[in-house]
């Protein structure tokens, strides 16, 4: 199975965040030991706003030290045989395996999405790992273990505000440089699709081809579709 990994963005933490590139280098070890084939690391900044070029560059080194350095991925399993490793898949499949179960008696996904209990399951865990957190059961360095004073300064991406207000302008050009009767058109019938079973990936790519915008196409989603807010 081919996969995609991403280090835990919700692991960063705005104190002290140079220990998040400790906790991206220790999540992205554990990404390769488990076998995938394509690795994000997370920027250690990203607790404080969009990563900067050095932080973003950073993160590239932190899998290129664990690609060239470590040694890890010499090895097609390195913890193959391991009966920790082991041990703890078992335990996730058989919790996989009863959530499973227990959304098929619900009436399949689509029905726990709409009576809201995935959405439950994600807020449930998180304020169950804020507690833990908050009673100091689930310890984080630098946040509720070993704080040490506001730590040094942390450069943070500044946005030149000059990038906005140009890419406002070529969005004005590319909208009067369109046919507005063809593009209203293909929105309406993105609009009218959404309300049936059709397949709405054709409709969007003519509204795009006729030079609508992403924005505009989701407009009319959200027409149809609404917006989720959590409860």
């Amino acid at each position: 199975m081919r996969f995609l990994t991403q280090t835990a963005g919700s692991t960063l933490t705005a104190q002290q965040p140079l220990n998040n590139v400790v906790r991206t280098t220790i999540q992205g070890l554990a990404a390769v030991l488990g076998g995938t084939q394509s690795l994000h690391t997370n920027a250690y900044d990203e607790a404080l706003g969009l990563p900067t070029d050095d932080s973003a560059l950073l993160a590239l080194r932190t899998q290129q030290v664990i690609a060239y350095e470590s040694g890890v991925a010499d090895t097609v399993d390195p913890l193959a045989g391991s009966y920790f490793v082991e041990y703890l898949t078992n335990r996730l499949e058989a919790v996989a395996q009863s959530l499973l179960a227990g959304i098929e008696e619900m009436g399949g996904a689509v029905v726990s999405i709409e009576e809201g209990w995935m959405q439950a399951q994600i807020e449930e865990s998180a304020y169950r790992e804020a507690r833990r957190q908050a009673d100091g059961s689930s310890i984080v360095v630098g946040v509720n273990r070993f704080a040490s004073g506001d730590g040094a300064a942390i450069p943070v991406l500044e946005v030149d505000p000059a990038l906005e207000e140009g890419q406002l302008r070529r969005l004005a050009d590319w909208r009067a440089s369109r046919a507005e009767s063809a593009v209203d058109k293909a929105l309406a019938t993105v609009e009218e699709q959404a309300g049936t079973d059709a397949n709405l990936l054709p409709a969007i790519k003519v509204a795009l081809r006729e030079g609508a915008t992403v924005g505009e196409v989701s407009d009319r989603l959200r027409n149809v579709f609404g917006v989720y807010r959590p409860a």
